[in-house]
């Protein structure tokens, strides 16, 4: 006995090595039987608990050596357990504790620890996890088998009693863990009666699980797999994952097949034979909510089904029986004959919904439907199917659904509770019986007492006695109307064409395609093939065949151009050409607006991945694109692909390739999923991993076709090239590599949409919404989808684009009871090709045969055969007859070939085999044929894809598992799928199938609700600019020019980086939405569409519409298409020749069109509401309904919501405890759309784009502006040599200071006067635009190694400067007050620094640590090259994200002092973006100060903290001027610093050059610092750049002027020079010009030039200027002029500051106040102690009031003006007299206050030369609380 032998082991002669185990965690429970959390573990104690299991593990029971009696119950993971045969346990464990619920035990040393087990020996799971445990029927759990961990010799050898000894080769033998824990074989052979019991499909299978014996002979051995999909309970997940592996390989399994076919659930031989016990198993159904799993029990008698021998050979019916609600008994017997299928069963077992679900299908918790209710809902429903429709689960699920709805509206009417609804047990026989007498015997009911066996055995044997002949009812409802245990029924189908559907449609496609090998190979079709060797006349086919080519001898029917009845000879024919070449426009690769739109809406989502803040992409890393196309084995699909990569010339424009080579290259670039694939790959992740600065896109094609994961299709020895797809899109290395981006294209995404994805749903983009026709311009094309095959059947035209073949479907019935063995399929295929014979037969040379093809068949092969003779160049259409499987393709194109040439028609069309496997291969006279039309004269040319057969006469018989979306010509008119039937009951199969006929067709194609079109002309605009979303992002398609970067409402990444953009592209180069890649055919409109005449009538009122609604706005497109469209008056003539684009003609099965022309009938769902993908199953049978009208986007969510993978899916381990906790893929997108509406294009298209966003973002606009007034200054007379390095300070100040401003961003301000100025003639300026409406010159350059950056730039360097590290919390910084008292302010100053704690070292604290007492400062002659010495202050406002404080690349990560100086109101959100720079935060009350009060405050605390490090420093014996006294304040726009060098002048050029390089940051403070003698300089600064400077001569090395945005400033020596804190422009000139006045250096190193970035967002932006009061919403704006007011008078208010309004108001009142000084120069406005812009048009001459100051010498002018702006003591009336003015020149004084004002006026004597009037005075037009400024004005007397 094993179990014996187990418990021996340990006991075994040799004492056990002692195991020393841990001792339990501090205050952990330690008693037997209890987890260490204090919680009870034992199976007595648990065995009615309701214990929550995870999805794929299973209950085992643990032994405890110290408590034999005891078994604790645990949960493991079932992969780390044996399957049944001991074997493919994976090593290692993963269970959790069910008492304490603690999860993710990884060692079972560790799990053997929490729950006590107190071993001595080394624990082992094979040792000590002993048993399964099991549910009973009423909801114990108890011990069950033994788990087997050897290989089970012992369990095979036992047969069961009642049945012959299984052939031991597949002897069935069962654990849990192999059958879902329920007892279902993963592989069953029957070799004789052998018994079986359907054991309760407890753990229900969500999809309509799929399984089927096809064929019953005994030397066949029946594949019976199942594995249930993933049940609606939560208690049932537990046994719900699917079963292993098969075991043993079958003949029904051959070698190839995946895992068990996806979802199987047959119970049907649930044999188990059991070591010692005898007993065959029998699991009754839970009544819990938990699956049942097994547990031996003795069979009553009654409960036992024998099946009839020759059950199937005497009916012709192999029954179908539909699991019910209840226990289903055990089949013995010829079991072979009948089917168990768990379609509906799980629509019977209403989950547990929680209140938010209950709320969702607005039900109540009480109703949940009883036994009774159920199986009248069920009767109704099968009568209501009638004779040509199968039972479907989703239809029934939304039946249950609506019945629950109504219960609830009912009740609350009612206000009753449930049981007066629910029938009586005693009512349901006679009600059933009565809604079926309904269906004309179609239903019959069976009800029984005692068992449902009865009910069933009475049905089989009644169906095995039955006459051929007579009538069988469809359905038999079996009832078991039991006193003990309640009611339970099952449905017995029995009707021919249900039965067999139904068992068909529980195989997968790939299980279905082996069937059907299986049967040809095995010679089971020769009765069929016999019965088609005779044409429906009765003669022998192949002997009329042979008798029509001896008739005809060497003729053939003439190539093309003739009628059939022509004859020529072969050789004639043969040589028979086109002469013309028709413009087929192969080659043309058009973008359209649709795709171009999806292009963009990618590109935005890569973006908002690149800015989600989670470091997965930064797209600043890159500055290549790379990609690779992975597509499904289809020749033809990679043949395609490689074509339209050629075509868009993406290779070259992503510097992939050479314009030369891209051609041939261009098949490097698409991979097919073969067994090659893993080398190809492997050197395509080589590339990934070399080069880190490319951004590679991985596109995954068609990424629905192969969703196998690698793990189960090695366990299954499936096909070779399943997995494939998953080993390479989900490797490791794909998923981690930083620069690999992954995009996944389908148009069938379903089955990538589930609970599990990999896909973020943000990450999908899906196809744009068609757009309406009315804005169509005149050539667009429309895409022909599903959605309009659906509604064209509501056209009403005579033959409709989707039909079904009536007459074909009556022949299959008819022959499916004659073949009951056969798989349908292999009987239609047979069918459709006699008919395609007969039909070519009969409109060749036996008219007699007409009748005898069906009407489609016979007009299908008339238009394929005479179209080619009605063409002077011999084109025609194409067919296509799809046919899955490759065996039966093969016969067909065989067949029909043959038949092809003995009739003569081998050189009229051609038969084509479409194998996914091999390329095309056409007859040479038709690739002859093919070449002529295109003028190609290559030698070797042949098609290679179906768009090179674009014109041919065809027919294609297209094989293959699926269609994997190769595109076909315009010329493909008929695609014939009337072998796709009720195999195909999933949304994606059946979808797919059609999805070859979608394509996009004229719009005069179309027909239907929509009557006329009216383009009337605000149509046309609307179409020629689609307008995109605000949120999308648009790239400009050329190159931007540098002014272009004006960004318009895009994501804020790229808005930053300056991706420029427009709303629409350029109407010359608009491509207007039209077909993608094909190609236009000149089809007349007449032929080959049956409402050909109508048609005509239509188009040509519609011609003479678009003729007169004048001429079209829309570009007339580079495409062909468009010559066609140009209607004239003759709209009639031409219109004959227009190639219209029409929809392809689809022939549908029953069951296809059932579903798919649902709209029509409203009767049947329609085919989006079906399960989406065979390799998922939906999570619950209470759903709402999917509507035909969601979107894509909420299609996809409702599938996320509702469907799971199964187990062998590549998702399926793509699973968590946590919703939230899923495991997205960051880097992975998947794009959407329909069958052939562009993917491919549009990808290509994102590729381009994705790579000139790359390159926009290594660019930045700089300002490209030349220096302005340069003809205002003189010649230095010294200079210093240009080869010095650093300046001379006795040159320098022997050198006057050029007073002009030459800075560009200033030429709207006021000239400084010097006396150069006067001999300048002043010409009124042109440009009389204003500041802020000019649009400065930027121009695009590349970011180098040594930018700064803003928040957008992420790199692996410097992210630890940049990011607060997460473990660290943003608190780590800390805040300091720092107070000093100003002289100037007359008042303390109490700044606040937020210091981070990484930056305290450059800071000194109180002895407590507490208090900052100030910021250390280095000593001049310290000497350091990994450091710049000098703090850098940049005072940014509005900029938080923007801002270029990111310095780490410009300092070249050296270590430097960066203080940024932000606003108070403004620090939240710099603190956010800046977590790790300090932060020097102003004071409240400057939070609407200017760009003065930072620059102030900046120097007020560097001076102020230079004296405390003096002091400080003192102390340790430095001398005071030792401290170094300088600080760097530069902008947070200033990007790129260059280096410029003189050039060796050559002899060819006499002129000096200068060559320039880009430097850091650090080596331009690094070489400044080092200036000889530098603190004997005020300023220290560098030169703007601009494109001009380098070819210019050089300047002097070294000049003294004015300089901006970045300064080195010595705190020391301006002392008392101060910014103006008022102000807010020109704050820098101004301090200039005090700096100068006041004797101290400023010196200018013109070796070094500064870029600055043309920021789009904050800085020194004006105020909104409004009333401070609103009176009424009025817009209009104020003007400058109304900034001022007279005092105390009724003037509106103005809510901004005094001296912003002062500002801006002598900017623009220049005319007003100073009239004299307009345009003259020679008569300058005299400013004392200030600088204000007064306009351009006037020159100020500065003057300082301080004695000793350095002045413009201003003897002998006069002056036009004068200007006093808050004067101090300085300026005397005595001071005042020295200078001279016209006579009415203008005076404006300007003070704080009225009383000051009058002060002085009085104190300066004024009132002596000028006169004042009262109505001269003014202020500025703030309310008093705002302070006002008052000014007065006046005249010269």
């Amino acid at each position: 006995e094993e179990e014996e032998e187990d418990e021996d082991m340990s006991d075994s002669s040799s004492p056990p090595i002692p195991y020393a185990q841990k001792p339990a965690p501090e205050g952990s429970c330690t008693t037997d039987g209890f987890c260490q959390a204090g919680k009870d573990l034992r199976l007595i104690s648990l065995c009615t608990e309701q214990i929550d299991v995870p999805p794929g593990f299973l209950l085992v029971g643990a032994k405890s050596p110290n408590l034999p009696e005891h078994i604790l119950v645990c949960a493991v993971d079932k992969r780390f357990l044996p399957d049944d045969h001991g074997k493919n346990a994976l090593l290692g464990f993963s269970g959790n504790c069910v008492g304490c619920g603690e999860k993710g035990f990884r060692y079972f040393t560790e799990f053997s620890n929490h729950i006590n087990l107190k071993l001595t020996t080394q624990p082992k799971k094979q040792k000590h996890l002993k048993y399964y445990l099991v549910r009973s029927a009423q909801g114990v759990l108890s011990k069950g088998p033994l788990i087997c961990w050897k290989e089970c010799r012992s369990r095979q050898s036992s047969a069961v009693s009642h049945s012959a000894k299984p052939n031991p080769s597949a002897s069935p033998s069962t654990t849990p863990e192999s059958g879902a824990a329920n007892g279902y074989k993963t592989g069953f052979t029957q070799t004789g009666p052998l018994s079986l019991r359907a054991s309760d499909v407890g753990s229900g299978n969500n999809s309509g699980g799929r399984t089927s014996v096809m064929n019953s002979t005994v030397s066949r051995p029946v594949p019976h797999s199942m594995s249930p999909g993933p049940s609606c309970m939560s208690g049932e997940l537990a046994s719900m994952t699917s079963s292993g592996p098969p075991k043993k390989r079958h003949r029904g399994w051959s070698p190839g097949s995946p895992v068990p076919p996806p979802g199987l659930v047959v119970p049907v031989p649930a044999i188990r034979p059991l070591p010692r016990t005898e007993t065959v198993l029998s699991v009754p159904v839970p009544q819990s909510m938990l699956p049942g799993i097994l547990q031996p029990q003795p069979i009553p008698a009654g409960e036992t089904v024998i099946v009839p021998e020759n059950l199937l050979n005497n009916s012709g019916v192999r029954p179908v029986i539909l699991i019910g609600y209840g226990t289903l008994p055990y089949f013995y017997g010829n079991v072979g004959d009948i089917v168990v299928s768990p379609l509906l069963v799980n629509c019977y077992k209403i989950p547990q919904l929680e209140n938010k679900d209950l709320d969702l299908f607005g039900l109540t918790g009480s109703q949940l439907l009883s036994v009774e209710n159920m199986i009248i809902l069920t009767i109704q429903y099968l009568v209501r199917l009638g004779p040509d429709k199968i039972p479907l689960r989703e239809e029934f699920e939304q039946i249950m659904l609506k019945a629950m709805q109504e219960f609830t509206v009912r009740e609350q009417s009612l206000q009753m509770s449930a049981q007066y609804i629910s029938l009586s047990p005693a009512q349901l026989p006679w009600l059933a019986r009565l809604i079926a007498s309904v269906s004309q015997d179609m239903v019959h009911v069976v009800v029984t007492q005692n068992s449902l066996a009865e009910g069933i055995s009475e049905t089989l044997r009644s169906l095995g006695e039955m006459k051929r002949q007579q009538k069988l009812p469809d359905y038999v409802v079996a009832i078991c109307a039991s006193k003990i245990r309640g009611n339970e029924f099952c449905v017995v189908v029995l009707g021919q064409y249900q039965s067999r559907a139904l068992a068909e449609s529980m195989l997968t496609t790939s299980e279905f395609l082996k069937e059907i090998s299986y049967e040809l190979i095995t010679g089971k079709v020769s009765f069929l093939a016999s019965h088609f060797k005779n044409t429906s006349l009765g003669d022998e086919l192949d002997k009329l065949l042979e008798t029509m080519q001896q008739r005809r001898g060497d003729n053939v029917v003439i190539p093309f151009n003739g009628d059939v009845n022509e004859c020529v000879s072969s050789q004639e024919a043969a040589d028979m050409v086109s002469t013309q070449e028709l413009d087929l426009e192969m080659e043309t690769f058009q973008i359209y607006q649709p795709q171009l739109t999806v292009a963009r809406k990618l590109l935005s989502q890569v973006c908002a991945i690149a800015d989600s803040g989670n470091q997965s992409l930064d797209l600043g890393h890159f500055s290549k694109v790379d990609f690779i196309v992975v597509v499904p084995r289809s020749e033809v699909l990679v043949q395609q692909t490689i074509q339209r990569i050629r075509q868009s010339g993406v290779l070259v424009d992503l510097g992939l390739e050479e314009n030369g080579a891209a051609y041939q290259r261009a098949e490097k670039y698409v991979v097919r999923l073969d067994n090659e694939i893993q080398t190809k790959f492997e050197v395509f992740m080589k590339r990934v991993k070399q080069n880190p600065y490319t951004l590679f896109v991985l596109v995954h094609d068609n990424a629905h076709v192969d969703l196998t994961s690698a793990i189960s299709s090695s366990l299954s020895h499936g096909e070779p090239s399943h997995g494939l797809a998953d080993r390479v899109i989900n490797c490791r290395e794909v998923l981690e590599a930083f620069n690999l981006l992954v995009l996944q294209v389908s148009s069938f995404p379903y089955a990538l949409q589930t609970q599990q994805s990999r896909i973020s749903s943000s990450n999908e983009v899906h196809w744009i919404q068609f757009s309406n026709m009315e804005d169509l311009g005149r050539d667009e094309k429309l895409y022909f989808g599903l959605n309009e095959y659906g509604k064209s059947l509501q056209w009403g035209i005579t033959s409709p684009l989707l039909r079904c073949d009536e007459t074909f479907e009556k022949m299959v019935h008819t022959l499916l009871e004659r073949y009951p063995r056969l798989h349908s399929m292999v009987i239609r295929c047979y069918l459709l090709i006699q008919q395609y014979l007969e039909a070519l037969m009969a409109l060749t040379t036996m008219a007699s045969l007409r009748d005898h093809s069906t009407p489609e068949t016979l007009s299908i092969m008339d238009d394929i055969i005479t179209s080619p003779g009605r063409d002077k160049s011999g084109r025609g259409h194409m067919l296509v007859i799809r046919i899955p499987s490759v065996q039966l393709a093969m016969l067909a194109k065989e067949r029909l070939q043959e038949a092809r040439d003995k009739l003569g028609l081998q050189y009229r069309f051609e038969i084509i085999l479409g194998n996914p496997a091999s390329e095309l291969t056409v007859a040479k006279h038709f690739v002859k044929r093919l070449k002529a039309w295109r003028g190609n004269d290559q030698e070797d040319w042949f098609p290679h894809t179906y768009q090179d057969l674009e014109g041919l006469p065809c027919i294609v018989v297209l094989t293959g598992k699926d269609p994997l979306g190769e595109t076909f010509p315009r010329s493909l008119k008929y695609c014939d799928l009337r072998l796709i039937d009720s195999s195909y009951l999933t949304r994606t199969a059946l979808e797919q199938e059609v999805g070859l006929a979608c394509c996009y067709v004229s719009k005069e194609a179309i027909r239907g609700p929509i009557v006329a079109l009216d383009l009337s002309e605000k149509d046309q605009e609307k179409a020629s600019v689609i307008e995109n979303d605000a949120d999308e992002l648009l790239i400009d398609l050329e190159r931007p020019q540098s002014n272009s970067s004006a960004v318009t409402g895009t994501s804020g990444s790229i808005a930053e980086n300056g991706v420029s953009s427009s709303s629409a592209t350029d109407k010359s180069q608009k491509p207007t939405a039209s077909l993608n890649f094909q190609n236009v055919v000149n089809s007349s409109v007449d032929e080959g569409f049956t409402a050909g005449e109508t048609l005509k009538q239509e188009c040509d009122s519609l011609g003479n519409q678009i003729a007169s609604s004048t001429t079209s706005k829309l570009s007339t497109s580079s495409f062909s298409i468009s010559q066609t469209f140009r209607l004239s008056s003759q709209s009639m003539k031409e219109y004959k020749g227009l190639h219209v684009a029409l929809p392809r003609v689809v022939i549908l099965s029953k069951a296809a069109y059932c579903l798919l022309g649902s709209q029509k009938s409203g009767q049947q769902l329609p085919s989006s509401s079906l399960l989406p993908h065979s390799d998922v199953s939906w999570t619950s049978s209470l759903r709402p309904l999917l509507h035909k009208d969601m979107t894509t986007e909420e299609q996809s969510l409702y599938y996320r919501q509702w469907t799971a993978t199964r187990q062998h899916h590549a998702d399926y381990g793509n699973q968590s405890e946590t919703a939230s906790g899923r495991s997205f893929h960051p880097r992975r997108l998947l794009l959407t759309g329909p069958p052939q509406v562009g993917k491919t294009g549009s990808y290509l298209q994102f590729l381009r784009i994705l790579f000139r966003m790359l390159i926009r973002l290594l660019e930045v606009d700089v300002y490209d502006e030349e220096a302005i007034n340069t003809n205002h200054t003189e010649d230095n007379k010294i200079a210093q040599p240009n080869t010095d390095q650093w300046p001379d300070v006795e040159i320098i100040s022997k050198t006057a200071f050029d007073l002009s401003i030459h800075d560009p961003k200033y030429v709207f301000m006021s000239p400084v006067y010097t006396e150069q100025l006067q001999r300048i003639k002043q010409e009124p300026n042109k440009e009389t635009k204003t500041d802020e409406s000019r649009k400065r010159n930027t121009v695009s350059m590349m970011l180098t190694k040594y930018a700064a950056y803003n928040t957008f730039h992420h790199c692996e360097q410097c992210h630890q400067y940049m990011d607060v590290n997460p473990s660290v919390q943003m608190s780590d910084s800390t805040l300091h007050a720092f107070t000093f008292s100003s002289s100037m302010l007359g008042e303390e100053i109490q700044l606040h620094f937020i210091i981070p704690k990484s930056k305290e070292s450059y800071f000194v604290f109180s002895k407590q640590g507490k208090h900052l007492e100030s910021m250390r400062l280095p000593l001049v002659s310290d000497k350091n090259v990994n450091a710049v010495k000098s703090p850098i202050f940049t005072p940014s406002s509005g900029r938080h994200e923007h801002g270029l404080l990111n310095l780490y690349h410009a300092m070249e990560g050296v270590n430097h002092l960066h203080l940024l100086v932000v606003k108070e109101y403004e620090m939240p959100l710099y603190r956010k973006y800046w977590p790790n720079h300090i932060m020097l935060v102003l004071p409240g009350m400057f939070n609407n100060a200017g760009v003065g009060a930072a620059r102030f405050l900046i120097k007020e605390l560097s001076y102020h903290n230079l004296e405390l490090e003096r002091n400080r420093l003192e102390e340790l014996g430095v001398k005071r001027q030792y401290v170094w006294p300088f600080i760097v304040v530069m902008d947070d726009s200033c990007v790129l610093w260059n280096s410029h060098s003189v050039q060796e002048q050559s002899s060819q050029s006499m002129d000096q050059g200068t060559t320039s390089k880009n430097v850091s940051l650090k080596s331009v403070l690094q070489h400044i610092e080092a200036t000889p003698k530098i603190v004997h300089y005020a300023i220290l600064g560098i030169q703007k750049w601009n494109s001009k400077l380098n070819p210019k001569p050089p300047k002097a090395p070294f000049s003294r002027c004015h300089i901006h945005d970045f300064i080195l400033l010595n705190v020391d020596l301006t002392q008392n020079v101060q910014y103006d804190l008022n102000r807010y422009f020109c704050e820098d000139v101004d301090f200039n010009l005090r700096t100068n006045s006041s004797g101290l250096l400023i010196c200018c190193f013109n070796n070094f030039s500064l870029m600055k970035k043309h920021i789009q967002v904050g800085g020194q932006k004006d105020f909104a200027v409004k009333p401070k009061i609103m009176v009424s919403e009025s817009l209009t704006p104020i003007m400058p002029l109304q900034y001022v007011c007279a005092p105390d008078s009724e003037h509106t208010l103005l809510a901004a500051p005094a001296q912003f309004l002062l500002e801006k108001f002598l900017q623009h009142a220049t005319y007003k106040l100073f009239p004299k000084a307009i345009y003259n120069f020679k008569n300058p406005v005299l400013a004392i102690d200030c600088y204000l812009n007064i306009g351009p048009e006037v020159a100020l001459c500065y003057i300082s009031s301080r004695p000793h100051s350095v002045n413009v010498n201003s003897e002998g002018v006069f002056f036009s003006g004068l200007l006093l702006y808050l004067c101090d003591s300085f300026v005397g009336a005595d001071f005042l007299k020295k200078f001279k003015f016209l006579k009415g020149a203008t005076l404006c004084v300007i003070c704080q206050d009225r009383s000051s004002l009058r002060q002085t006026i009085v104190r300066l004597e004024l009132e002596d030369e000028w006169q004042f009037r009262l109505r001269d005075e003014f202020q500025t037009a703030n309310s008093s609380d705002d302070k006002p400024l008052y000014f007065l004005t006046g005249r010269h007397i």
